[in-house]
């Protein structure tokens, strides 16, 4: 069993156990942003550029989101973010709910407990099945609070790459929503950590950060090919 956040994830990237890390991506990604922070956000499953990176929500989902972010006081560099599953679905496709199970149920279960954050904010279905219930709904359980199968509060909203299929007036109301159910999770965490600040100035350059361990996945997959 693991004992720190470095050890969880070292096993983590070297995980081969379930059929998704064998559908053609890079191999498991981790996480961004710091173990120390009391906020973690849980996204889906990783995506193309994703991937490439090894860490959650950095192509043009992870930009939306940044910006939903900045719009509540919040850098990447202050949170914690993750996924359900790891490893990238083949053709980017939802993962299922017994993908979550099998993949969160190994890894996010021991994510959680070593960063111990005190609000999650789940992102989309397949975060808030897991974190939730496996027949919650996020167009009807999204911006209500439960409590997590950790004894964690979490709320849900909607996952960015659903903002990017949608326009005109539903897109407008549903960028409204995220922003209210982001500013509640930063009420309730400004009550269950008032000391701990949520942006840094200038936020950060993710992509930055991560291309070193981009061109680490790149050449590793050229040389497996």
């Amino acid at each position: 069993m693991v004992q720190t956040h470095a050890e969880w994830e070292a096993a983590l990237l070297a995980c081969s156990q379930c059929a998704l890390c064998r559908e053609g991506n890079r191999g498991p990604t981790s996480y961004n942003g710091t173990p120390d922070s009391p906020l973690m956000l849980v996204g889906e499953g990783p995506g193309g550029v994703e991937d490439e990176y090894g860490v959650p929500l950095v192509g043009p989902s992870g930009q939306l989101l940044d910006r939903a972010l900045a719009s509540v006081g919040i850098t990447r560099d202050r949170i914690y973010t993750t996924n359900v599953v790891k490893c990238r679905p083949r053709g980017n496709r939802t993962p299922t709910v017994e993908e979550g199970q099998v993949c969160a149920g190994r890894w996010l279960d021991a994510e959680v407990a070593l960063v111990k954050p005190k609000v999650i904010v789940a992102l989309g279905s397949v975060a808030l099945k897991y974190l939730y219930q496996p027949n919650a709904r996020i167009t009807k359980d999204r911006g209500r609070w439960f409590t997590t199968k950790y004894g964690i509060p979490a709320i849900a909203t909607y996952h960015p790459a659903y903002l990017l299929r949608l326009t005109g007036q539903d897109l407008v109301r549903a960028k409204w929503e995220v922003y209210y159910d982001l500013k509640a999770a930063v009420e309730r965490l400004a009550e269950l950590a008032p000391d701990y600040c949520l942006q840094s100035d200038p936020p950060p350059d993710l992509l930055a950060i991560y291309a070193k361990r981009r061109r680490e996945r790149l050449d590793r997959g050229r040389a497996q090919a």
